[in-house]
């Protein structure tokens, strides 16, 4: 959980019965369909694109990576964006995948 932002942690850490229900939260909306892994780490980043959440989106981003998304397919889901959330939103988007990708 080292990619995590502090005040994230700090919540976990002051909230911890929270945290496990939010957990819970979390494993059970995972595993309600038919959706693999792969496929659901790129409507999270998506999710996240849309909502204008940079945390989220370096998370997703990271995530992806580790589920061997390629960064071409992260790109991608960031240019999916642009005819619905048009092209600022977009570029803000892909500086925060970037972010994640030069890291990587």
């Amino acid at each position: 959980m080292t990619d995590l932002p502090s005040s994230y942690l700090k919540f976990r850490e002051l909230y911890p019965e929270i945290a496990k229900a939010y957990d819970a939260l979390g494993d059970a909306v995972h595993t309600a369909g038919p959706l693999d892994e792969r496929t659901r780490q790129i409507v999270k980043l998506s999710l996240a694109i849309s909502a204008g959440l940079e945390g989220a989106a370096h998370s997703h981003t990271r995530r992806a990576l580790q589920l061997n998304i390629t960064p071409e397919e992260i790109r991608q889901v960031v240019l999916l964006a642009m005819p619905t959330l048009g092209f600022p939103a977009t570029m803000r988007a892909l500086s925060w995948v970037e972010d994640v990708l030069a890291e990587a």
